[in-house]
């Protein structure tokens, strides 16, 4: 019995962290046990998470199984779009100039901006009154 190909990758976004797992098979999505149908209400989540399968043309060669945590679902799509285009690398390094011209490899560096004291918020002061 042969051992089936199965191709890793980490994706990150913000607070959210994808480990995507690539199996060869027919394309379908699932992610943490459930259909992408059913995981993402919007289309365009859909439409970031098959991103990097539509640009290497890889869309109904592999099944993507995903396990996300952390964060909330537009940080998971990027996660999962980060994680599929690096397991992408490990099935055929040939990928990458594609991927790393999208922008699919990039981690997105932007994070939530920490609050400051005597602020309410990160940048928002209190309500300033003259009297």
């Amino acid at each position: 019995m042969a051992k089936s190909e199965k191709y890793y990758g980490t994706g990150r976004r913000k607070k959210s962290i994808a480990r995507v797992y690539l199996v060869p098979g027919k394309g379908d999505v699932i992610i943490n046990k459930r259909n992408m149908d059913e995981y993402f209400g919007l289309e365009t989540l859909k439409v970031i998470v098959r991103q990097p399968l539509v640009a290497t043309e890889t869309a109904d060669k592999y099944d993507v199984m995903v396990n996300v945590k952390g964060g909330g679902y537009t940080g998971q799509a990027g996660a999962i779009r980060h994680g599929i285009a690096r397991a992408l690398l490990q099935v055929d390094n040939e990928f990458r100039p594609t991927l790393k011209k999208a922008g699919y490899l990039t981690r997105d560096p932007r994070m939530k901006e920490r609050k400051k004291y005597g602020l309410k918020a990160a940048r928002r002061a209190p309500q300033f009154s003259k009297r």
